[in-house]
């Protein structure tokens, strides 16, 4: 299996990126991250209250949208990898994230 490595626990497993797709994931992460802070600074100078909420809403659909493009990549590569090698437990793995990210 490219870039997987398996191990006793899921938590073992590894997957190495292609560099575009490592790039776009970080590039999305620092985005999110600037929105966080910007959260702050808005919190330390009394910003009025639905206007921090407009802005976690930002941040909140940015990071649905860096979850989106995580999990596409997963189903592309390691659950259409795992299913073509018999390894059935996979969808019962993605499944258990699918109910995490649906809360």
């Amino acid at each position: 299996m490219p870039g997987m490595h398996a191990g006793a626990h899921a938590s073992v497993r590894k997957k190495v990126r292609d560099e575009e797709e490592r790039r776009e994931l970080m590039n999305r992460l620092k985005r999110i991250e600037g929105q966080v802070r910007g959260l702050q600074r808005m919190l330390e100078e009394n910003a009025y209250c639905p206007e921090i909420l407009t802005q976690a809403s930002a941040v909140n659909s940015a990071l649905n949208s860096f979850c989106r493009v995580l999990l596409t990549a997963h189903l592309r590569t390691c659950v259409s990898e795992d299913i073509r090698a018999g390894r059935e437990d996979t969808v019962d793995e993605l499944m258990a994230v699918l109910q995490k990210l649906m809360k």
